[in-house]
Formats: structure tokens, sequence, C-alpha cells
């Protein structure tokens, strides 16, 4: 969307803010995130069952039918209950593992972009050849390996998930590299990590918040995969996921027990995509000319 008059008289970051509040889907993906992660973390506080609680009399009630709002599981678990606590789980592994891949991929991005050579050829050409896996397939064969838990899936999602970050950020970097800020810091005598992390890193973050935004759906959708398959969390610990793989045998006598997960497991994905759409127009420096 073209810049107004009244845009281009705003600074910069309101002329980005208003930009991104014109954007109504990321608007509204902002606002279901919200409601997500506040429901995951303080509705489990609000309601009078826990995830844990069986109530074998109550097993296989449906959505709407007395006290459990959302029904109940094949043990009796209320189900509203367990899709906050594994909404607590499912958006933790995500956020986490976003920040430890943006992490490794804003570094080694970094370093490859600014020493270019030998040392930048090699980093790239082993994003490349990692790249070259797909994802899901890496990740299943790297967990079948390990003792699944919450702590080694947000590791092995975050170590197969950096390397479109790198990619990003490399390219930013080396475009930035010959900038006359970059030079004059250079000519200054400011040491290399001070020219990466202070100069040329925070002059490529609309990228990287858009990066990091698109991680987060991303890390969902891959435990959802993993814990779906079996070899991600465990039960009796909830996640979208692995109430996705319990709810399999029951999809034609209680099919709630899967539409339920999969239909926040689909908000959750598609919310985040929209706040990356949302925040790469608002964010992309080239709005600013038209």
């Amino acid at each position: 969307m073209p810049a107004t008059p009244a845009d281009e008289a705003l600074p910069p970051r309101n002329t980005a803010w208003r930009r991104f509040r014109r954007h109504r889907l990321a608007m509204l993906g902002a606002a279901i995130i919200l409601i997500l992660v506040l429901g995951s973390y303080a509705g489990p506080y609000l309601i009078p069952y826990n995830d844990t609680y069986i109530d074998i009399m109550q097993r296989f009630a449906p959505p709407f039918s007395g006290a459990h709002v959302l029904g109940t599981d094949e043990l009796g678990r209320d189900m509203l209950a367990r899709l906050m606590m594994g909404g607590r789980i499912s958006l933790a592994v995500g956020f986490t593992a976003m920040l430890i891949s943006m992490v490794i991929g804003i570094s080694v991005g970094a370093i490859a972009g600014y020493y270019g050579g030998v040392v930048g050829s090699a980093l790239m050409r082993f994003v490349d050849a990692v790249l070259c896996f797909p994802t899901i397939f890496l990740l299943l064969a790297l967990a079948a390996l390990i003792d699944p838990g919450v702590t080694s899936i947000t590791l092995l999602i975050a170590a197969t998930a950096w390397m479109d970050v790198a990619r990003i950020v490399e390219g930013q970097i080396r475009a930035l590299r010959e900038r006359d800020f970059a030079v004059a810091a250079e000519a200054l005598g400011a040491s290399d990590r001070y020219i990466v992390f202070r100069e040329l890193v925070p002059n490529a973050v609309a990228p990287i918040v858009v990066a990091a935004t698109l991680n987060v759906a991303k890390a969902i959708l891959l435990e959802s995969y993993v814990s779906f398959l079996g070899y991600g969390i465990q039960p009796p610990v909830p996640s979208w996921g692995n109430m996705l793989n319990n709810a399999q045998i029951y999809l034609t006598s209680a099919p709630w027990l899967a539409i339920l997960p999969g239909l926040l497991i689909t908000l959750a994905v598609t919310s985040f995509n929209f706040l990356g759409d949302g925040l790469r127009d608002a964010l992309d420096p080239r709005m600013e000319s038209h």
C-alpha cells in the first residue's frame, strides 16, 4: 500500500505502525495470537477442572452437553483444560525454538555475510547441504534417536529451523557491508563484532523480525507433525500434536477430540503467517518511497 502524505509526515516507527494497522489480516492474526497466549497461560486458573483430572463416568461427553464446555476425552478429562495446557506446551515450544533458531541463524548468517570469502562460502555451503534434506524427515530421523520430551523436541526443531534465517541474514549483511556507515565504523577502528552486531544486524532487523514470526508458526507445525506421529512430546503431557495422535481411533465416534486441537493448530499457524505478512509490509523500507 503506497504511503500517504500523512504517513510521510510521521516518524518511521509511527509510519510502520500505521501501515501495520491497515493490514486487517495481520491485526486479526495478532488478536488471535494474544487470545491463544492468554487462554493457554491464564485460562487453566479460571476453570474448575485441570487437565489431569479423570472422571470415568463422563467419558466422551460431547461439547456443550454438560459441565464440560468442550466435552471430555476417552478418560473423562476436560477437553478445554487439556487444550489450554496443550497450547501452553505447543506455544512454548514454538517461541523457544524460534529464539534458539534465530540466535544460530543470525550468528551464522552475519559471520558469513561479513567475512565472505572462504569462511562465508564454507558456512553457506553447509547451510545449503542441510537444506537439501526435507525438514520433517530430518526432524523425524533425529527424534527417533533421542528420548522425546519438551526440551529435546524444542532443541531438535531449533536445530532444523535456523538455515533459512541464516540465508536471509547473510544476504542482508552482504548488502550492508559496503554501506557508508559500515565503512566509517571500520575506518574508526571499531571491532568486527561491534560492526556486525551493533551496526549491520540492527539495520537488517525488518527481515529478521518477519523471519522470527514465521519461524514460530513453523515450529508449532513441526511439533504437531512429530507428536502426531508419536515421536514428539509424550502423554500425559498434553500438546496439540499428541492430542491429535490420541484422537485418531475416535474420529468417527468422538470427532471433537481431533477437530478441536486441529482447529487450534490451524488458527495459530495461520495467525502467525498473517502477522508475518503484516510485519513484512509495515517494515519494508521500500514502502517509504512509494
